[in-house]
């Protein structure tokens, strides 16, 4: 297979609001994660960071202009790769042992990641068998109801166990923007990873779908509205429930 280079690795797309779409074309959608940048006033999130497989730092200039808190919605590869370039990190407390030291088992990079999920591979020296996280130390432990303050702009932490452990989604009442990480978007949800929980599943669901959002940003696929907010978790309740 071929390989992409580094300057073509990232995407960056406006999506308003100040938030900003940073993807990995060359990862199938799927396993392709969204990483979120939100401008602030006095300092700017990163929401996810991706596999890690190319540098966001060097790469994508955006994350480097101004002071930034890298928040993970929890660990698992395709969410935390970068996030060992970023000294202000953050992290629900149940996974920060895993952001700390990462195996290829407790990021699920053990089965997932192989050649297959790429359309183009990472540049070289990427190899999938040897492919693994580096270890970031969490400089922020968060908890349900924790605010992440960018000045202007206040996001607060809703944990969505169910998942993962240690699962967050990111709410900002004043906009009606939710950042969803991998409890709820509009693709095929994850439920039976090592460490999933359909109780929990069930009971961020409920709890999300209340919420009077304008926009979601879920951690894959494509960003959608309130009406298609509550479709979505409508029908996996009744799938659940039925």
């Amino acid at each position: 297979m071929k390989r992409a280079a580094p300057e073509d690795w990232y995407r960056v797309q406006t999506m308003g609001d100040d938030v900003t779409l940073i993807d990995e074309p060359h990862i199938q959608p799927f396993y392709r994660c969204n990483i979120w940048h939100v401008r602030g006033r006095d300092k700017d999130m990163l929401v996810d960071s991706g596999m890690g497989v190319v540098s966001l730092r060097e790469w994508v200039p955006l994350v480097t202009e101004r002071p930034l808190t890298a928040v993970a919605s929890h660990t698992h590869f395709d969410h935390i790769g970068c996030h060992h370039e970023f000294e202000d990190c953050a992290i629900h407390h149940a996974e920060a042992g895993i952001l700390a030291d990462p195996t290829r088992a407790s990021t699920l990079a053990e089965p997932y990641v192989t050649d297959e999920i790429f359309d183009l591979l990472p540049p070289a020296p990427y190899v999938s068998t040897n492919y693994s996280v580096k270890g970031a130390r969490a400089a922020q432990l968060l908890d349900d109801g924790d605010v992440i303050d960018l000045g202007d702009r206040h996001f607060e932490v809703i944990h969505t166990p169910g998942h993962s452990p240690g699962g967050i989604a990111l709410w900002e009442a004043k906009s009606g923007i939710l950042f969803s990480g991998d409890i709820v978007y509009d693709g095929p949800l994850i439920e039976d990873t090592y460490h999933a929980d359909p109780h929990d599943y069930h009971a961020s669901m409920v709890r999300l779908y209340d919420l009077p959002v304008r926009v979601v940003h879920g951690g894959h696929f494509g960003s959608y509205g309130a009406e298609r907010h509550r479709t979505i978790i409508r029908e996996w309740l009744a799938s659940k429930e039925g």
